[in-house]
């Protein structure tokens, strides 16, 4: 069993080796993480070769140079490659994720969909990629924008919460997250919506949160 956890790479280096699909796709959503993102590889799609974004060395992988980042993905089709990347990665205690290879991942990654804020992860403990691909295109159906207005509004009383008490542990959250919440900001009800989780957390009328829409 793995252990959850979502990681801030906003300005942190990361290396991608490899050039292809794969590899873009990696880098796409890295950079959408605010991370630094260079690439390794002898050939590149375009997605990644006329990429501003993207620092690329056009070449093979050398020997070590993992260890002069904070996390590294492998998505080539050379098994030798990743097995060098992979043993660079343990050497210089640094985490690597290798497409397709679980033998040769620290890190596995899941599916994943994103609402605004809200992010649900799907694994499978590598397993299963497929099942997860699954599961996120039946989530993506069922979660809309509406979810992330609503933790977008959430945040906003959390935020006013911990600045008028010093903390957001308050009993209220229970009672105010439910379907009418979500109801009242799908029909375009925020000031109700949000009138509501403040009363029910027992904020004060005066100097409400800046409203998010």
């Amino acid at each position: 069993m793995t252990y959850p956890v979502n990681l801030d790479v906003a300005g942190e280096r990361v290396l991608v080796v490899g050039g292809g699909p794969v590899a873009a796709r990696k880098a796409a959503g890295l950079l959408r993480a605010g991370a630094a993102v260079t690439v390794v590889a002898p050939d590149a799609v375009p997605e990644l070769a006329n990429d501003p974004d993207v620092r690329w060395h056009q070449r093979a992988y050398q020997r070590g140079e993992a260890a002069s980042y904070k996390l590294v993905f492998t998505a080539t089709d050379d098994p030798a490659v990743n097995r060098q990347v992979a043993r660079d990665g343990r050497a210089a205690n640094v985490w690597v994720n290798s497409a397709d290879d679980p033998a040769n991942c620290a890190f596995t990654l899941p599916a994943v969909v994103n609402r605004g804020d809200l992010q649900v992860a799907i694994s499978t403990n590598g397993r299963s990629p497929a099942f997860a691909k699954w599961l996120r295109q039946r989530l993506e159906a069922e979660l809309t924008d509406v979810h992330g207005a609503v933790v977008a509004l959430l945040g906003e009383a959390r935020a006013e919460a911990r600045a008028q008490f010093g903390t957001s542990e308050l009993p209220g959250w229970d009672a105010v997250i439910d379907d009418d919440l979500i109801a009242s900001v799908a029909a375009g009800h925020h000031d109700a919506a949000r009138t509501r989780v403040r009363e029910a957390l027992g904020l004060s009328a005066a100097n409400p949160a800046e409203p998010v829409r």
